[in-house]
């Protein structure tokens, strides 16, 4: 019966907030396209100097030079944490709702501009790399970012929708629900970083071996 009461409220919800879900999803992949599109805006000499750095990078990953993985795990949980985070923050306020699709679109285009970059200079390799560094932690980084964005806009809308009438239900209800999102964010998000700390350095060494 739990289950199934769960189940029930997640239909509930994508349903009641199914045009902001689709409206947030397209602005993150347009980010992504814009990103990859980005790429082929930059000149050689641009191109030869990132790939100089990116090059040398992977040859560290091969040796075994890289930061160890209890390091690359607390540099990557936090920084989801911030990012993650503060578009909770900016869904209190109303003037934040601009600023969210900011950041999810930024998203969109570093994940868009990395692997757009590996692929246009090295082919199907640079798409086996950015496999492996780039889609496992992102696998539940990317939809993480999408729900929190959804819930912090549509916590924005609802707070706007307060200020001109009085709703059947109370804010403050509304905002425990809403903060219940941090608990969604430290679980996926130490998830993910524990991903590209110990799972991704070892695709990518293992890929690039492959490769050589």
């Amino acid at each position: 019966m739990n289950k199934q009461r769960v189940q029930e409220l997640l239909f509930y919800h994508i349903q009641k907030h199914s045009s902001v879900y689709l409206f947030v999803t397209v602005l993150f992949f347009i980010g992504v396209v814009f990103g990859a599109v980005v790429v082929n805006s930059l000149n050689l000499g641009q191109k030869e100097d990132l790939f100089y750095y990116l090059d040398r990078f992977f040859g560290q990953v091969t040796k075994g030079e890289v930061a160890n993985s209890a390091d690359i795990l607390k540099q990557s949980f936090w920084h989801n944490i911030k990012y993650l985070g503060f578009i909770w923050i900016l869904g209190i306020s109303v003037i934040g709702l601009p600023v969210v699709l900011v950041l999810l679109f930024l998203k969109g285009i570093v994940i868009g501009f990395t692997v757009g970059f590996l692929v246009n200079q090295m082919g199907f390799h640079g798409f086996l790399l950015s496999f492996v560094s780039v889609f496992p932690q992102n696998l539940f980084l990317i939809p993480l970012f999408i729900v929190v964005s959804t819930l912090s806009l549509s916590f924005s809308l609802k707070l706007m929708k307060q200020f001109v009438r009085s709703g059947s239900e109370t804010m403050v209800a509304a905002f425990m629900r809403y903060s219940t999102v941090i608990l969604l964010i430290l679980a996926v998000v130490t998830l993910s970083s524990t991903l590209e700390a110990y799972a991704s350095p070892f695709l990518m060494k293992t890929t690039l071996s492959f490769l050589e």
